[in-house]
């Protein structure tokens, strides 16, 4: 597959290291030469410094024989124009955009994006992603992440191991045997610095991350078995700092759960007032989240979740820390740097949110082919959540999983059949048209497409 991405800053640097390492034909434009420098220094692709909407530039990146555009500059404007130029010009048949402003994004103004118009494939909306990535974490109690899948009859969970959680110091074989009512998939444990897919004779220590797929209905006894409470809503009371187009997408969400309150400190007064003129039903602080008395003032100690989602990654880290300090049980922080995700758990910040590692989650979706309905990236990409629908022409169709070839590092965790979750063991047939749920390791995506795609596709 032959990609152009335009724009080499954080997610398009990322999207271009997961298709070159896949062997895709990739090329990046950039304005800045110093992006493009490390571009062509780090990854196995074509770079150009140029200006990404300019049809000269596109034409020489080779957009002609492209089968999709890329277009995450930091200028939504310049990503808009591409994808215009890309479909008018030379006719490439995807082409995905991220857009930032939300006045573009209004219900009222949908048909700008048509094809008659402004023709974009896929809109991604940093900020709405990540909005909707942290409604989904503050449903499931103890939780890290928690991908909804197969019409959310299936989730994915990521629960962080503590010193008296009953199931560690267990080989993954075992489980069953001891605990009965476990009825998950242990698809990827990360330990420390390390990420790896796990086999049965592997065990999960204290302090690991661990990913499960469950059904949905069971998720709350899974959570019980590794220590945490079992309720499956929402918290009660949540505490927003910082008002911007995350936090305010957050508080929209916020407002149409049931019997939950939310509130929004934010510091800058006009966009305060802006805030309460949108939000009906939300109440808005204006004042310096790290100022102890703002935080009595608006009552932190009562609240069951703080969410620091402001501009400032040291801001988001040292408000969750005063939020614990004032007694809050569950406290979630956005964070940009990389450099800082090793110290979260040891600061004791219950969950990390990392917006360029959920863009990309996004717009990876739209790029894998066969019949893949959804994609999830975890850990910076060291492996990927795939949703896909079996094949007749599949080899995974008609045998025990047991008896399946997979590819390394691959491990099918459920299957969804006329509605009815099966986790998946050594004996499970995969029948035709079963949603099959599954962890597969970057290295063996390419593999993966292949098990799920019509076989004219690629012989």
């Amino acid at each position: 597959m032959k990609v152009v991405i335009c724009g080499a800053g954080q997610v398009g640097f990322s999207i271009a290291r997961y298709l070159s390492a896949e062997s895709n034909d990739v090329t990046v434009i950039d304005q800045s030469p110093d992006l493009i420098g490390k571009v062509n220094e780090s990854l196995d692709v074509q770079a150009i410094v140029g200006h990404a909407s300019h049809p000269d530039v596109l034409e020489s990146a080779g957009v002609a024989d492209a089968d999709m555009i890329i277009a995450v500059t930091f200028a939504d404007e310049v990503n808009m124009v591409a994808c215009q130029i890309a479909h008018s010009i030379f006719n490439v048949p995807t082409k995905i955009a991220r857009i930032r402003q939300q006045s573009y994004l209004e219900p009222m103004w949908a048909d700008l994006f048509s094809r008659d118009h402004m023709p974009i494939d896929v809109i991604i909306s940093p900020e709405l992603e990540v909005a909707r990535a942290i409604s989904r974490r503050m449903a499931v109690p103890g939780a890290f992440d928690m991908i909804p899948l197969a019409d959310d009859k299936v989730r994915v969970i990521g629960i962080r191991c503590g010193e008296d959680c009953p199931v560690i110091n267990t080989a993954l074989r075992q489980l069953t045997g001891l605990f009965p009512d476990l009825n998950i998939s242990i698809v990827a444990i990360v330990r420390g610095e390390d990420a790896f897919v796990p086999n049965s004779s592997d065990q999960m220590f204290a302090g690991d991350e661990v990913y499960f797929i469950a059904d949905t209905e069971h998720v709350g006894r899974a959570l019980a078995t590794f220590g945490y409470e079992e309720r499956q809503e929402a918290s009660r009371r949540i505490t927003i700092i910082g008002g911007g187009n995350i936090g305010l997408n957050l508080a929209r969400f916020i407002q149409d759960m049931e019997n939950v309150t939310g509130r929004i400190i934010e510091s800058d007064s006009a966009r305060a007032r802006r805030i309460v003129s949108t939000l009906h039903d939300t109440q808005v602080t204006h004042g310096d989240a790290l100022d102890t008395e703002i935080l009595e003032e608006t009552n932190i100690q009562n609240a069951d979740t703080v969410v620091a989602v402001s501009n400032d990654d040291e801001t988001n880290i040292l408000a969750s820390l005063l939020a614990k300090r004032f007694g809050v049980e569950r406290t979630i922080a956005l964070v940009n740097r990389d450099t800082y995700t090793p110290l979260v758990t040891t600061l004791g910040i219950d969950v990390l949110v990392n917006p360029r590692a959920i863009t990309v989650s996004t717009i990876l979706q739209h790029i894998r082919r066969g019949r893949i309905r959804s994609v999830h990236s975890l850990r910076d990409g060291f492996a990927e959540v795939i949703e896909a629908e079996a094949l007749d022409t599949s080899p995974l169709v008609g045998a025990p999983i047991a008896e399946v070839s997979l590819p390394a590092d691959v491990i099918i965790g459920a299957v969804v059949r006329d509605g009815e979750v099966i986790i998946a063991r050594a004996t499970t047939v995969i029948e035709s048209g079963d949603r099959v749920i599954l962890l597969s390791a970057a290295h063996s995506v390419k593999k993966v497409e292949r098990m799920f795609s019509v076989r004219l596709e690629f012989f």
